[in-house]
């Protein structure tokens, strides 16, 4: 078994002993391997140990990932989340490639989303970037705009509302980190009563994995633990 591979099954029991920790329905929490500027190599060894969803932050390397995956390893099924910031200019491949994306925060993204999503596909599968923190460094829609935002999504054909997406502040204390993850929670328990198909609440990575799904995570985003650090110089 490869590193990776143990440290998929490592990080895996961490949260199933989360969810068992907290009275967590056992299997609720999903792995998203996060393999942004990850070789195609590192990417294989993790989905022959059985991971499927992978995530990626930067739009050209995401896509070329994802057709070299469907073109030479067809067979794995992968299932492909772009988590990173979108810029306009951008939203087509988007569209084109990925079945789900967790960082729409702007009604102009969601409307070109929907518009590009190539007929014949299934509906991308779509979570809205909530900015809990308040900071002007992080991405995401104030709480007050999702309502909105949600309303309008669930009325485009080629998008499927799924719930809430947000990276907190980066705090240490596991008190801090849960009340940030909480707050995410309840507006997503707010959505749910409006909207069907509200399922999905991506939140917590390495540092704060235990405080999220405390708090109701369903999908937790790992990257480093799982493929080391990144070399951002290539």
């Amino acid at each position: 078994m490869s590193s990776i591979q143990q440290n998929i099954e490592q990080i895996t029991s961490q949260i199933r002993t989360a969810e068992k920790k907290c009275g967590r329905t056992p299997e609720s929490v999903q792995l998203l391997a996060v393999s942004k500027t990850k070789p195609n190599d590192a990417i294989l060894e993790a989905a022959l140990g059985g991971q499927v969803a992978f995530g990626e932050n930067y739009v050209q390397e995401g896509v070329d990932k994802v057709k070299h995956f469907s073109e030479q390893h067809s067979n794995l099924n992968l299932e492909w989340h772009f988590i990173g910031p979108i810029q306009s200019n951008k939203t087509r491949p988007i569209a084109e490639n990925f079945q789900w994306v967790h960082s729409v925060e702007r009604d102009k993204i969601a409307q070109r989303l929907n518009d590009q999503r190539p007929a014949g596909q299934e509906p991308l599968q779509v979570l809205i970037q909530v900015n809990t923190s308040g900071e002007d460094s992080k991405s995401g829609t104030d709480e007050e705009s999702v309502f909105a935002l949600a309303e309008l999504i669930s009325s485009l054909p080629n998008l499927t509302l799924r719930g809430l997406m947000s990276i907190p502040a980066n705090v240490s204390d596991y008190e801090s980190q849960l009340a940030a993850f909480n707050q995410l929670s309840s507006l997503q328990q707010k959505l749910s009563s409006k909207y069907d198909n509200i399922d999905t609440l991506s939140m917590g990575m390495s540092g704060d994995m235990e405080a999220a799904v405390e708090a109701g995570s369903t999908m937790v985003r790992i990257g480093t633990a799982i493929f080391g650090a990144r070399n951002y110089a290539k």
